[in-house]
């Protein structure tokens, strides 16, 4: 297929680029890997430093092969991942890598310049990229996200890129079967944020289903959330949290900020500096307990960070599916074996899905529709999966007006429809 529009789901945990012929039909970028073809792209990076000074060099690599280049390297490196989460925040401006000064935008100008790496056209074709509805922080700043997202497309080779809500590009892909009218509501659950948007379709001047938003809300709630419920409750207080140092014969709580930003992914590659190293290797000669500040040091100085994410995906994935499991992580010493109940579970995250229902009164509000106006419901990501979550939706709408998308390529789909729509329609003004 001779691609006429792309479009480009840039997520916190993955990403995904579709493509669509001018005939309206799509598909999905393969993208090879030291474990096969994939289409979700890992949003990750890995830096490490090649040869010997005055003449080495800064290497990188992205995607899955990150994430195995960095489990096997013994040598210093830098893993990155979440840079999405960034995007709002003034507090994370820049970073240093083996000497070398980085902004926010250069570094995810490099993950998208692998991602678009020989695409044909990615400088000239239309080219729509999802943005959230929210983006992710506690006080996210738009306009400041827009901007450093642009620049970073701009860096890459793609300045002519233009921007639409997440759920849009979901509700697109799910329409184009759709043969009647329909007011329908999207529900995109990312890693960083949940977003909804509802939407009518109705005939248009051109013989298709046209899209027409009625409402966008969204929160800083998603599948991350719902991974630091678990650290916090079930992985934190085997590694120090909850525990007591001396000092000048007091008792003092081990402070808690090592362990909130421990608990966050975007965060954690962070927390590998000089300072917080020498502060924890201080703590634990004080600690009560060292052995457990001993095993937190140990994730953070050995990059352990991802190996704990696929312990707690995991365990998030087999509470969707049973009644109770075990986290477990053995690695480099470190062992935490934790049962956890899915009563558990939903009892930590009861606070997070109701801000996602909050949400969803928002969105419903603004289109002045009560719940049951609403026609269908489309369901995508991860998140869409967790029984709370899904019971929430069924509550509220019937189970028989839901329905769950592919996970990771309704958006991309859907936003490379939208691009070819939008430049169809300026090519025919």
């Amino acid at each position: 297929m001779t691609p006429a529009a792309i479009g480009i789901d840039f997520g916190t945990t993955n990403s995904v680029v579709a493509l669509a012929g001018a005939d309206g039909s799509v598909i999905t970028r393969s993208f090879a890997t030291k474990q096969g073809a994939v289409d979700a792209y890992r949003s990750a990076l890995m830096f490490w430093r090649e040869g010997r000074p005055p003449e080495s060099r800064i290497a990188h690599v992205s995607g899955p092969d990150a994430l195995d280049m960095a489990l096997g390297m013994t040598a210093e490196h830098r893993f990155l991942q979440s840079l999405k989460t960034h995007l709002s925040s003034r507090a994370f401006q820049e970073t240093r890598l083996f000497g070398k000064l980085f902004k926010l935008e250069d570094l995810i100008a490099v993950f998208l310049n692998d991602l678009a790496e020989g695409l044909a056209g990615r400088d000239a074709l239309p080219l729509v990229s999802g943005r959230p509805v929210v983006f992710a922080g506690e006080r996210p700043d738009e306009e400041l996200a827009l901007g450093r997202l642009g620049a970073s497309y701009a860096a890459a080779g793609m300045s002519q890129v233009d921007f639409a809500y997440e759920p849009l590009g979901a509700a697109y892909w799910y329409a184009r079967d759709l043969k009647r009218a329909q007011t329908m509501l999207v529900a995109d659950f990312g890693g960083g944020t949940s977003d909804f948007s509802v939407m009518r379709f109705e005939p248009g001047t051109r013989g298709q289903l046209e899209a027409i938003p009625l409402s966008h809300a969204g929160v800083g709630v998603a599948g991350d959330t719902f991974d630091y419920r678990i650290i916090e409750h079930a992985v934190s207080p085997a590694l120090g949290k909850g525990t007591e140092y001396r000092s000048f014969d007091k008792l003092l709580p081990v402070p808690a900020h090592y362990h909130a930003a421990f608990a966050q992914w975007h965060k954690l590659s962070l927390m590998k500096s000089r300072e917080t190293m020498a502060e924890l290797n201080a703590l634990i000669r004080e600690a009560v307990e060292p052995g457990k500040l001993e095993d937190l040091l140990t994730v953070i100085e050995y990059d352990l960070g991802y190996e704990l994410y696929r312990a707690v995906s995991a365990t998030k994935v087999a509470l969707s599916d049973s009644e109770a499991t075990v986290l477990r992580f053995d690695q480099m010493g470190v062992n935490i074996e934790t049962p956890i109940r899915r009563t558990d579970f939903e009892g930590w995250i009861a606070e997070d899905v109701g801000a996602i229902e909050a949400a969803l009164d928002r969105a419903l509000a603004e289109a002045g529709l009560a719940s049951e106006k609403i026609e269908a419901v489309f369901m995508t990501g991860g998140t869409s999966y967790v029984p709370a979550v899904r019971a929430l939706f069924d509550r509220r709408f019937g189970a028989g007006k839901v329905h769950i998308g592919d996970a990771f390529r309704s958006v991309a789909s859907g936003l490379a429809l939208l691009a070819l729509d939008r430049a169809q329609a300026a090519a025919a003004a």
